[in-house]
């Protein structure tokens, strides 16, 4: 049985379940960013795994709150937008870390952390921006939207560069499709990253 607390609350549990959602996605991002710093790199993916677990722990709360409750912050639907998209964030990581973990012997000369230190940069705003969800603050959402659209495209900048390497021949076939899958990877990521923003920035437009 529901409590008239549960069913007709202020809906303030949403806020501490997508920030939870928000975490998780930048746990995953720091490990990513940590593991492509040290000397050897060797995939060490429980972080990896205790942050989708955490992920999933606040999606399977989202939806159960979802039922449970009668008011909500905002509208429903941008709830479950904004949890998607926070979904997709540690699981394209994880993507990455299982698939690096493969191929490890063959990419020793790849310099991933400029990229993981950008999708780290790039989960901290969106930290940010789902905490912001509460005050609903247009004017600080703005700052913060333009300053995910900043990494973004630096990153494609980077991206860029990744073709240049691809192409200068001093490459084998094998390396080139793995550096230019694995950089799509990560440039997905922080495309997440990006969604995961415009879907907050985009609450707070409908409702400041």
């Amino acid at each position: 049985m529901f409590s008239l607390q549960t069913i007709f609350g202020s809906g303030t549990q949403f806020y501490a379940l997508l920030d939870d959602a928000a975490a998780a996605a930048l746990d995953s991002a720091k490990a990513l960013h940590a593991m492509m710093k040290e000397a050897d790199r060797q995939p060490a993916l429980d972080a990896f795994k205790l942050a989708r677990l955490r992920e999933r722990t606040a999606a399977d709360k989202l939806s159960q709150a979802l039922v449970d409750s009668y008011i909500t912050p905002f509208e429903r639907e941008d709830i479950e937008s904004l949890g998607s998209a926070l979904h997709k964030i540690p699981k394209q990581i994880e993507k990455f870390a299982d698939r690096y973990a493969l191929a490890t012997q063959h990419l020793a000369h790849i310099d991933f952390a400029p990229r993981a230190a950008m999708l780290e940069q790039a989960a901290a705003v969106v930290v940010q921006m789902v905490d912001e969800l509460e005050r609903m603050n247009l004017d600080r959402m703005t700052a913060l939207n333009e300053k995910l659209r900043s990494i973004e495209n630096e990153a494609d900048r980077l991206m860029l560069e990744l073709y240049r390497e691809i192409y200068s021949g001093n490459l084998d076939s094998l390396q080139m499709f793995l550096l230019k899958e694995f950089f799509e990877i990560l440039e997905k990521a922080i495309d997440r990253c990006r969604e995961a923003g415009v879907v907050a920035y985009q609450i707070v437009l409908k409702n400041s």
